[in-house]
This record gives C-alpha cells, sequence and structure tokens, in this order.
C-alpha cells in the first residue's frame, strides 16, 4: 500500500485577489516581471506577489487570512432516515469537545435532548426537520458541522445546505446498505463536486460483508473507495477498528447509553494489549483482512477525493461511540479547506480582497427569547467584520451587519469576526432572500439557489378571523425562509392560500410554527393536483383565458407572478401539451431555469 499524500496546508491564491494598482498586482512600481512566474506570482512566498511588492501590513494581513481559510472545515452530514446521522453528529461534538455529555451543549447538562434537534417538533418526532449549524474549535480547527434532515420531505432544506460545505461526511447503515435518499443526496454532492468521506454505522449490530459494502459504493454510487480503518468483528462481537494508515488497533469498552467517551485500548496489532483482548481465531482473520487489503486494494490519492473519483471510508458505532474520534481525526486531516466559488461572471478566490457572503438559509424565531429572524450567511471571500458595510445586490441598498451571531444549535453569541468557510448569523434586514449576495464589491454576485418542484398542495384555512394578522404574519414568514410556496388560483374569490411542498410533512411544520410561535390556529384541506408546471413568461391574460383545460386543471400564479398550471397527473399535463399547442411547460420556475442552464453552461 503506497504511503497516502497529505494535502498542503498551503493554498495558492489566484492571480486578482490582491490591490491593482501595477503590473504585477501587488502595488509596487515594477514594470518588468523578471523575478515573476509566468502568471504574475513568484512561488517562493507562499504563492503571494514578490514580497518587496506588499507593503508589511499588507502582507500581514494577507498571511493572516490564509492561515484562517486552512484551518476551516466547513461540512455536512448526510444520510437516510434512520441511519444514524443525527447520532454521529452528537457524538463529534462530544469527541470534539464541544460537549461533555453527548446530546447536550456544554454547561446545559440537563438539557438532554439533542443539540442538533432544537424543534421541539423535531423532539416529538424523533426526525430532524431543519437543517442546524454547530461550530466549534478542536486541535487548531474552526469546524462549521452542519447537520441536515434526512427524510426526503425536506430535502429541499438539505440541498440549501450543500450549497455551503466544502465536504460531506455520508452515513450508512452497516445493515442496509446504500438507500434511496442517501443516493439522491450523493448525485446532488457529486454534481457540486463536493469530496466525500463516508462512515460506515452500526457495527454493533447484525452488518452486511465489510467489503460487499465497499462493492455496492462502487456498484451502485460509481465511486472507488479507500476503507481509512476496518471493523474488527461484527455485531455482539464488535471489538473495535484497524487504522490502516497508521496501522494501529483501537479496542472499545461500552459506556452506559453511549454518554461519554468509550474507554479504548490502542497498539500495534502483534502487541501484548491488543492479543490479549482478542480470540485466536479474530486476531488471525484481522491479520488476514489487513494482508488482503493491502495486496489487493487501491492506495489512498487525495487528488482523487478532491475529485470526488475515492471516498475514504470509516467504519464504527456512533451510538456506542467506536470509531467517531479516528472519523473526525481523519475527516480534518484528508478533507480541504474552503475553496474558490464560481460567481455570475467569475471565480472569486477565497482571499479575495473583497468580502463576499450568501445566504443559504433564513430562520425565524429559533429561540423564544429572541423573536427575530436569523439570516444564514456562508463566507466565501475576504474577512467578516462585525458592523461592517456591504451591499445587497438584490434590492441595492447598503447594509450594516451589526447583529452577527456564531451559532450552536438554537444558541448563538456575538461574533465580531470570521472568514471564508464560516456561516454567520445575521440578524437585522428583513428583506434578506435566500440565495442573495452580500459583497463588498458590487460586482459580484452568486448564483442564486433553485427551488424543487412541489408535489404535494393543500389549501390553508383560517378558522379564526380575529387572528388574521398573526396567521398572515407567520405565512409570510414561512415563505421568506422557503418552508413552503404559496400560490393564488387564478379567478379563485375566496384568496386562501394554495401551499406547495415538496413533501406532506412540511405541512405538518407549518401549521406547528403558526401555532408555537405565532398564536394562529390553521384548517388543513387537501387539493386534488400532483403536478405543477410553470407556463410561459411571456404568455399573455388573453392567451391563459384562452387555453383548453384538462379536467380538473386550474391556472395559479407563484410568488413572481409567474402563471403555473396544476394538474391531477402526468398524463393531464401531456395532454395539456397535446391540446394548446406552442405553449411549452417547464418542471421548474423561470428564475431556476436559468441558474440550471448557467451550471450546464459552466
Amino acid at each position: 500500500m503506497a504511503t497516502p499524500r497529505t494535502p498542503s496546508v498551503a493554498v495558492t491564491p489566484r492571480h486578482g485577489a490582491f490591490p491593482k494598482p501595477c503590473g504585477c498586482g501587488a502595488g509596487c512600481t515594477q514594470t518588468r516581471p523578471t523575478s515573476h512566474d509566468r502568471d504574475g506570482l513568484t512561488p517562493s512566498i507562499r504563492g503571494f506577489p514578490l514580497v518587496h511588492c506588499l507593503n508589511p501590513a499588507t502582507l500581514r494581513r494577507l498571511v493572516s487570512l490564509q492561515k484562517e481559510i486552512e484551518r476551516r472545515r466547513t461540512f455536512a452530514i448526510i444520510s437516510h432516515p434512520d441511519a444514524g446521522k443525527t447520532t454521529l453528529t452528537e457524538k463529534l461534538l462530544l469527541y470534539g469537545g464541544a460537549v461533555h455529555l453527548a446530546g447536550s451543549v456544554t454547561a446545559r447538562k440537563h438539557q438532554r435532548a439533542s443539540t442538533s434537534d432544537w424543534m421541539e417538533l423535531e423532539r416529538k418526532r424523533g426526525i430532524s426537520i431543519s437543517s442546524t449549524v454547530l461550530q466549534f474549535e478542536y486541535q487548531g480547527f474552526a469546524i462549521n458541522l452542519l447537520d441536515t434532515p434526512g427524510h426526503k420531505d425536506f430535502s429541499e432544506d438539505t440541498y440549501r445546505v450543500l450549497t455551503a460545505v466544502d465536504g460531506v461526511v455520508m452515513v450508512i447503515d452497516a445493515a442496509k446498505g446504500i438507500e434511496s435518499q442517501t443516493q439522491k443526496l450523493f448525485e446532488i454532492c457529486r454534481r457540486r463536486g463536493i469530496p466525500i468521506f463516508t462512515f460506515i454505522n452500526k457495527c454493533d449490530r447484525p452488518t452486511q460483508d465489510p467489503l460487499e459494502l465497499l462493492d455496492e459504493l462502487e456498484r451502485v454510487l460509481g465511486i472507488g473507495s479507500f476503507p481509512v480503518n476496518w471493523p474488527i468483528g461484527t455485531g455482539v462481537d464488535f471489538k473495535g477498528v484497524f487504522d490502516r494508515l497508521n496501522k494501529e488497533v483501537h479496542l472499545y469498552e461500552r459506556t452506559a447509553g453511549g454518554l461519554y467517551r468509550a474507554p479504548e485500548s490502542v497498539g500495534d496489532v502483534e502487541a501484548a494489549i491488543i492479543r490479549e483482548q482478542l480470540s485466536p481465531e479474530m486476531h488471525a482473520k484481522l491479520t488476514e483482512e489487513i494482508d488482503m487489503l493491502n495486496m489487493a486494494g487501491e492506495d489512498f490519492d487525495i487528488d482523487s477525493v478532491y475529485s470526488g473519483q475515492m471516498t475514504p471510508v470509516f467504519f464504527g458505532s456512533a451510538m456506542n461511540n467506536f470509531g467517531v474520534e479516528l472519523l473526525l481525526k481523519g475527516f480534518l486531516k484528508y478533507s480541504p479547506p474552503p475553496a474558490a466559488r464560481d460567481s455570475q461572471e467569475v471565480t472569486i478566490p477565497t482571499d479575495h480582497e473583497a468580502f463576499t457572503a450568501f445566504i443559504f438559509k433564513i430562520q425565524a424565531n429559533m429561540d423564544p427569547k429572541h423573536r427575530d429572524r436569523i439570516a444564514f450567511a456562508r463566507i466565501c471571500s475576504g474577512k467578516f467584520e462585525r458592523d461592517m458595510t456591504v451591499i445587497h445586490p438584490r434590492s441595492g441598498r447598503k447594509v450594516r451587519l451589526a447583529s452577527s451571531h456564531k451559532l450552536f444549535g438554537n444558541e448563538r453569541e456575538t461574533v465580531d469576526d470570521a472568514y471564508p468557510g464560516d456561516i454567520v448569523g445575521l440578524v437585522g434586514l428583513n428583506d434578506y432572500g435566500i440565495g442573495d449576495t452580500l459583497t463588498t464589491d458590487p460586482s459580484i454576485q452568486y448564483r442564486e439557489i433553485p427551488i424543487f418542484t412541489p408535489e404535494c398542495f393543500a389549501y390553508l384555512h383560517n378558522p379564526n378571523t380575529s387572528k388574521f394578522k398573526q396567521f398572515r404574519q407567520g405565512l409570510d414568514q414561512l415563505l421568506q425562509e422557503g418552508v413552503i410556496q404559496v400560490l393564488e388560483v387564478r379567478g379563485s374569490l375566496t384568496r386562501v392560500p394554495l401551499l406547495a411542498a415538496v413533501g406532506q410533512l412540511q405541512f405538518e411544520v407549518v401549521q406547528y410554527r403558526l401555532e408555537t410561535e405565532y398564536h394562529a390556529e390553521s384548517r388543513l384541506e387537501s387539493a386534488p393536483w400532483s403536478v405543477i408546471r410553470w407556463l410561459p413568461t411571456d404568455i399573455t391574460e388573453a392567451q391563459l383565458d384562452g387555453l383548453s383545460l384538462p379536467t380538473g386543471t386550474k391556472v395559479a400564479y407563484d410568488r413572481h407572478e409567474h402563471a403555473v398550471a396544476l394538474f391531477d397527473s402526468d398524463w393531464a399535463s401531456s395532454y395539456f401539451e397535446e391540446t394548446n399547442a406552442g405553449i411549452k411547460l417547464s418542471t421548474l420556475p423561470p428564475e431556476s431555469m436559468e441558474i440550471l442552464t448557467r451550471h450546464i453552461e459552466a
């Protein structure tokens, strides 16, 4: 087995990341690039322009920015429901020192519910409904960990999170292998070019053969794998793992409820402390499997990991804390720091002099003590400083970022500065929208985040007219958050909102939050449609009047006043196109189609 190449911690800035009053891009008066390389940079000073081209203050700023970028790791955890995603999140916090007791925030040990599942409905249902940001420091790294909903009804929230991360940990149930939602989320990561690390969970229960699981990764997902560690036993006989890169055996002891770090014995495979705890048969099988992997397995290649062609695989049990620390350390060592990001026009490097960020999530009322709304902003370049003034390109307004927060579940604390890769919670402007750019350079604007096509529809009634204001305010807020879409049926006299969502559970979330956060009751009435298609943007009211609509089909308007057609089946949609020559339907709204087209062209 070849020795793995550890990724360099130095990140070479792209030319153009610095002020450009002169030819070399560094502010000097030099006219001949004799000592520069062909890109105008010299490789001798960590990728910066010539040292004499920079004044000392600028050089210190650039070096400081680079160091902060290099130690950032921003990643999400994805999985099919019940694979152990939230449990793993909690145990990463435990081993990262962010909590002392699994599921309980540091210094708040009485809060035994999941740190990441902070919403009361999540605790009642036992599932993740909303994505959560958890930020903490560990061994010199600044970590931004995002727990995502696993249920398919909340996949749109998960997709938005995946636009804001630089890496992903994919959790797989060792007994079930790759499941449908895992496969869908993997494809999104592949399209976005996100490096994927795999944690095969629940090895302390009956499992599939480890080699079959590795084969399934390649056969179903089309990605090569490198087992960084290897399980020793399975089910009740699961003892620990062999760390292939460090050639160490880690044997674990179970703790009560898995609430504390698992005691472990570490040593060479032939060490006495290891032999004493393994039967002769188990020890012989382990050495045989190690030899087989070294001879027949692929070599570890960090470039293949970064390009999405190989996934490092870790085995363990999140519930019993087996293999969790090895996953955390391995991910931090081999995952990439924040990378350059494409704007609508050019690629923006992380060390660009301009501050840039984009908003990928909006959440109101995270804490009953703070009746406000937080915009989750991913920093892409430059340095964030509290009270700085930025441009909000969509509105053209200048915005002062006075209220900025570091996030840990539903807890928050003021943050004064942050760097590329960090997630900052911003409170203040009510005009923030998902996908909005914030920047000090008005020429930079990031691509918007496309929406998913709804498949479920229902009318939402307000049974208490005295609470109309609260009902409307709550619904408008949830619409801004992207929890649901609201349509207005053409020609309807009732003005009852028609909700559109990816899954039925989103309607339950809407009703629950209206009642608990806005004290507004609601009544849901199912609607007969299951298919939505957008009509051409240039269609006129006269043309809408003249459409030949299949039985049960209705025309409505979305929040941007684009006309849509609602059908009860795919057949009705096809019949509509046959009977309305020249009218082309779209599965996505115009703004999302533009984003998709730009991605394809790029």
